[in-house]
């Protein structure tokens, strides 16, 4: 019952990622490689959730950082406050030690993935922070996480970063709470389906039409509280 669990859940977790289903009907032993492949695949990321919520369980019972098994791979959710001080891109000293542990998981027990890190804030425009927009913040901050990660020997062919701005919200802007979940800081480990290539195609394009909108948005005078 077990194996069958687990089976299933790779089918799902792979039709997920992919948009479509696997045709499982081509023959038994090319269906077991798949289903094999897929388990083993599922399998890994969980060790990988559990090693992390181990290493970080303090962090996680703040409510600091969110680890999510997701159709995008293992996604781990860092609230701004515990990254950046406000309006800037410079990682405080207090992040170094998560993201230490992060990285060595990075290293220990995904060093078959490629890693996305992508930058997000709330709609609260800048005005005195030095930064021309969101969407430029968004990406100094993701890109400085992956500068730090790389450091600390994760390999750069495995890394990606891209800023989204305001533009992928996972909360409402209309309250301080929200906002603050809205800052944030993603690292994904990607599903070996999605590979490096065909993930910084998709952020790159979903990152410049957030540009875009950046851009045309009519010059406001409120200051952003990062």
């Amino acid at each position: 019952m077990k194996r069958l669990a687990a089976l299933v859940l790779a089918v799902i977790f792979t039709t997920s990622m992919t948009g479509c289903a696997l045709n499982f009907y081509k023959g038994k032993p090319e269906q077991e490689r798949k289903i094999k492949q897929l388990t083993n695949q599922l399998e890994e990321l969980e060790q990988a959730k559990r090693t992390l919520e181990d290493r970080l369980a303090r962090e996680i019972a703040d409510k600091q950082i969110l680890l999510e098994q997701t159709n995008r791979g293992l996604v781990i959710t860092m609230a701004n406050d515990i990254l950046f001080d406000s309006g800037k891109a410079k990682l405080k000293k207090n992040a170094y030690p998560v993201l230490d542990k992060i990285a060595a998981v990075l290293n220990e027990e995904a060093l078959g993935r490629d890693i996305g890190v992508e930058g997000h804030t709330d709609t609260v425009p800048i005005k005195h922070s030095g930064w021309k927009s969101n969407w430029e913040l968004s990406s100094a901050r993701a890109t400085n996480v992956l500068h730090y990660i790389l450091s600390k020997g994760v390999a750069p062919h495995r890394l990606s970063a891209i800023g989204y701005g305001e533009y992928k919200p996972i909360d409402t802007n209309d309250t301080k709470s929200g906002r603050a979940r809205n800052r944030r800081v993603e690292i994904i480990i990607l599903p070996k389906e999605i590979t490096k290539k065909s993930y910084e195609e998709t952020q790159s394009r979903l990152s410049e039409e957030a540009r875009a909108a950046e851009e045309s948005k009519a010059p406001q005078a409120d200051e952003s509280v990062k």
